[in-house]
Formats: structure tokens, C-alpha cells, sequence
């Protein structure tokens, strides 16, 4: 196994990444302006495009609804940076953009903000498992586990449910209800992100019809949502990704080890928002979109790591079971063949 960064690399970088990143944590205003035109103007233009290309053919508008697909996960790292403060100066800014943005992307925006600073503070702990992370066993886990557990975990990490159902579920669906045991904050974001939802929807509606808006805009969002979720996955979940427990926890190693330098065609980059840069991103938050490659290119340090590669990426599908001594991941089949060797006790 060739690790995507050693542990002399990552005591280095513990000892300069806060002076490493301290240029960088500041929000330019006339970059985040920028990226608000490029991405929310550009979906805002496929859109009005959309009734026209109606009038000639549906077919016409499939190519604009994959891009405007694209445009929103582009959107949704807007939101995801506003949630963080990072994307403009202003508390206030950020917080109006990120609940623009959250209704445009189908997600409470205050709800969602609260569990992924959670993520930031827990990601990689085996500990601290359950919120703003993808459902992770370890095999000791899995071993005593019931039948039905074993089963239910199965069915959760089958790609045809973790890419293609859950995305729809959690966007369209799980996003919009509230919830019983939820605080009340959260009820509220759920409830002003579904206003602002019908109010996109009464505007499509107006402008094409209940009907041809929904069957535009919902394969849209489950498009978008598929390509959020998969980048969300693959930036954690790889074969020698990072897992300790809290009393061996270590945030930079979490951060370095633990979030995936997942390196994209220069045009999928654009699209995703400079988020493959998620090493970097977890070091710092505070860090913007706009601004991560910057950070990355101006020190050696973090091109040092070994880049997770799109191709190489597509393995992280099969991945199921964190094994805790040979600190890896590993997929069902390999957990199975390991086992029969006598692997685990």
C-alpha cells in the first residue's frame, strides 16, 4: 500500500501549517462577487434558456439541465463556504448567500452548517461517529454486529443506494421534514429553506408549468445531489484514509491523512468548487474555495502528497470496512477472503 502521505511528511506539516496557511484564511470580496456571478448568474442563465430550448425540442433541454447540474454543485461549495464565514467578510453577506444558495441546492442551509462544523471537529475519530459523515464500521463492529445490522449496513454502502437512491432521499425528500427530536433552530432552517423552495417553484411555475418545472428541476437536483454525495465520499473514504480513536485522534493528522487530495480534471475542479483540495480545506476552513489551489501551489509541503486521482477514486466505491490493525479500508470481498484465512480472530 503506498500511502497518500507519510508520517515524517505529516509531522512537518505540523509544525508549519498554521504559518502555511495564515495568508490565505481571508475572504476577498471581489472574488466572492465573481464566483457569484460565474455560478449563481450562470444557473439563473441556463434556466431562462430552458423555456426557449422547450419550444424547439425537449431534447434540448437535457444538455442545459447537466449543466446547470454542474452550476449547482459549484453553488452548493458557495453555501458550504458561507456556512464557514469564509466566502465574504461580512457575517451578515454570508449568511444571506449561504441561505440563497441553500434554497437553490434543496438544502437548509443553518441545519446543515451546524452538522458540518461537527464533521470538522470529529472527522476521522472513530469516537465521535454519526453526524455530517457517511455510516462507517469497523470490522470488530461489523463481526458483532446481528444479522439484521449486518444486513442494513450492506444495503447502506451498495453503491445503487449510497450514489443513486440516498442522494434523492436525503436532498428531495429528508431535507425538507421536520424532524421530532430535532432543536428548534433546525426546524426553523428546514421550514425557511422549503419556503424559499416553493418560491422557486412558484416562479417555474409561472414561467412553464407546475409540471414540465418539476420533471426539469428534480432530476436536476438528484444529478447535482449524486455528484455531491460522491465528492463527499471519496474525500474521506479511501483505502488508507485516517480513523483513530479519541485518545489517539490527531487534527492535523485527520485533516492531512484523513481528507483526500482528490486531484480533477481542471474543468470538473471548476465545477466542484476547488473542494478536491480537502486536505487543506480541513486545516483550515477558513480558507475559501477561491483560494485553496493558491495555498496548495505556494507550499511544497502540501504538493508532497500524493494525489488521489480521479481513476484511482473510482476503487473507494467498493471500500466498506475500516480495519483498525492494518489501518486501512477494505471491501466486503477482501474482509471476507481475510477472514477465511483466519485474519480475525
Amino acid at each position: 500500500m503506498n500511502k497518500i502521505v507519510s508520517q515524517e511528511k505529516i509531522e512537518q506539516i505540523k509544525q508549519r501549517w498554521q504559518q502555511m496557511i495564515a495568508d490565505y484564511s481571508q475572504a476577498d470580496n471581489r472574488k466572492a462577487v465573481w464566483q457569484l456571478v460565474n455560478s449563481i448568474g450562470s444557473y439563473i442563465a441556463l434556466w431562462i434558456a430552458i423555456p426557449f430550448a422547450l419550444k424547439v425540442s425537449a431534447w434540448l433541454v437535457v444538455p442545459l439541465a447537466v449543466l446547470a447540474a454542474g452550476f449547482l454543485i459549484r453553488i452548493f461549495i458557495i453555501m458550504h463556504d458561507c456556512g464557514h464565514k469564509s466566502f465574504f467578510k461580512s457575517k451578515k453577506t454570508n449568511d444571506f448567500w449561504g441561505y440563497i444558495s441553500g434554497v437553490l441546492v434543496f438544502t437548509p442551509y443553518r441545519k446543515w452548517t451546524k452538522e458540518h462544523a461537527i464533521h470538522h471537529g470529529t472527522s476521522g475519530n472513530l469516537d465521535k461517529r454519526g453526524t455530517g459523515d457517511v455510516w462507517t464500521m469497523t470490522v470488530k463492529e461489523y463481526m458483532n454486529s446481528s444479522f439484521w445490522k449486518r444486513m442494513g449496513y450492506k444495503a447502506f454502502r451498495h453503491p445503487l443506494f449510497l450514489f443513486v437512491a440516498a442522494p434523492f432521499l436525503l436532498f428531495v425528500i429528508d431535507y425538507r421534514l421536520f424532524k421530532r427530536n430535532a432543536s428548534k433552530s433546525d426546524n426553523i432552517s428546514i421550514l425557511m429553506n422549503n419556503l424559499g423552495i416553493a418560491v422557486v417553484f412558484l416562479i417555474g411555475s409561472l414561467a412553464m408549468g407546475l409540471q414540465t418545472f418539476t420533471l426539469i428541476i428534480l432530476p436536476m437536483i438528484w444529478l447535482s445531489a449524486i455528484g455531491g454525495v460522491w465528492l463527499f465520499y471519496v474525500q474521506h473514504q479511501y483505502e488508507d484514509a485516517y480513523w483513530a480513536e479519541q485518545n489517539q485522534w490527531d487534527f492535523v493528522k485527520g485533516a492531512v491523512a484523513g481528507s483526500s487530495f482528490y486531484k480533477l480534471p481542471k474543468i470538473l475542479q471548476w465545477f466542484s468548487g476547488n473542494i478536491g483540495f480537502h486536505h487543506i480545506h480541513h486545516l483550515s476552513p477558513l480558507i475559501p474555495n477561491y483560494l485553496l489551489e493558491k495555498c496548495h501551489k505556494d507550499n511544497p509541503l502540501f504538493q508532497e502528497i500524493k494525489p488521489l486521482t480521479f481513476f484511482r477514486s473510482l476503487k473507494s466505491a467498493t471500500l466498506r470496512l475500516w480495519d483498525e490493525e492494518k489501518q486501512r479500508m477494505l471491501s466486503f470481498r477482501e474482509f471476507h477472503k481475510l477472514r477465511k484465512a483466519g485474519a480475525f480472530a
